[in-house]
C-alpha cells in the first residue's frame, strides 16, 4: 500500500528548514539543495514540491507574509494612536533577527521580479499587504487628529510605504549605522511630522 503523505504538513517541514537556513547563512544559501539537506531529504524528494529556487524563494515570501500577519494579530497596539501605529509600522521592518531573515527575502524577491513572473507575483502579493497596513496605519492617524488637515491620506500612505522600504535597505545594507533604536526614533520623527 503506497504511503500516504500529508502535503501541508511536508510543506510546514520545508518551510522550517527554509528559515533556518535563511536565518543562518542567509537567504542567498537557500537552495533546494541546502534545503533539502537542511530538513533531511534528498534533493530529489523537495524537488517534487519545488524544482527551482525561484519556486522556494516564492514559497519563502509566502511563509513570510503568513507570519507578519499572524505577529501583527497577536500584538496588542492599545494606547496612544501614533505610538499604536509606531509599533504596526516597526513589525514591519528588519529590528531584529526573524525580521531580518524575512526582509532578505523580500528583497531577493525584488531583485528577482524583473525577469521571474513567480517572483513578481509574490512581491505584489506582498506589496498588498504593505499598501493594507499603511493605509490604515495613516486613516487610524487621520482619525485621532494625528494627520494635520492639509495632509493627503493617500499620498501620506504612499509615503510611509517609501520610508519602510527606505529603511529596510539601509538597516540590511548596513546594520551597524541602523540599530533599532535609530529605525524607531526615524519612524518617530516622521509620524510626528504628519500632525504638522
Amino acid at each position: 500500500m503506497p504511503k500516504i503523505v500529508d502535503r501541508r504538513v511536508r510543506r510546514e517541514e520545508i518551510a522550517e528548514a527554509l528559515w533556518r537556513v535563511v536565518r543562518r547563512d542567509g537567504v542567498g544559501a537557500a537552495t533546494v539543495r541546502s534545503i533539502a539537506a537542511e530538513a533531511g531529504w534528498s534533493p530529489s524528494a523537495l524537488r517534487h514540491y519545488f524544482s527551482t529556487q525561484a519556486e522556494l524563494l516564492a514559497f519563502a515570501m509566502e511563509h513570510v507574509i503568513a507570519r507578519v500577519r499572524a505577529r501583527i494579530a497577536s500584538t496588542v497596539f492599545d494606547g496612544p494612536v501614533r505610538v499604536a501605529v509606531r509599533r504596526l509600522i516597526e513589525e514591519l521592518l528588519p529590528m531584529d533577527p526573524e525580521r531580518r531573515a524575512e526582509a532578505e527575502v523580500w528583497l531577493q524577491l525584488t531583485a528577482r521580479a524583473q525577469g521571474d513572473p513567480v517572483a513578481a507575483d509574490w512581491l505584489r502579493h506582498a506589496d498588498d499587504g504593505l499598501v493594507e497596513a499603511t493605509t490604515s496605519a495613516v486613516r487610524a492617524l487621520a482619525a485621532e487628529g494625528e494627520l494635520a488637515g492639509h495632509r493627503d491620506a493617500e499620498f501620506e500612505a504612499v509615503r510611509l510605504r517609501a520610508l519602510i522600504d527606505g529603511l529596510t535597505v539601509h538597516v540590511l545594507a548596513r546594520p551597524e549605522s541602523m540599530p533599532p533604536e535609530r529605525v524607531s526614533a526615524v519612524l518617530a520623527a516622521h509620524l510626528e511630522d504628519l500632525a504638522t
